[in-house]
């Protein structure tokens, strides 16, 4: 189970850091992709995006 967070949370930290490029290819503004303010930040959450990204990388792991 720990397993899984850290790997969750390793994807939102690479899918923030790589999101304006995401965003030219139309990740990241997926209808579950939250984006706020708090404390005078920008916040980004991709949860839709992160699970998109997730299926598609499990799927190219089967086939290899």
């Amino acid at each position: 189970m720990l397993r899984w967070i850290i790997v969750i949370f390793l994807a939102l930290m690479l899918i923030s850091w790589f999101s304006p490029m995401l965003q030219k290819l139309g990740l990241g503004k997926l209808p579950g992709d939250l984006r706020f303010r708090l404390f005078g930040r920008e916040w980004f959450v991709p949860l839709t995006t992160t699970i998109l990204l997730s299926l598609l990388a499990g799927g190219i792991a089967r086939l290899i």
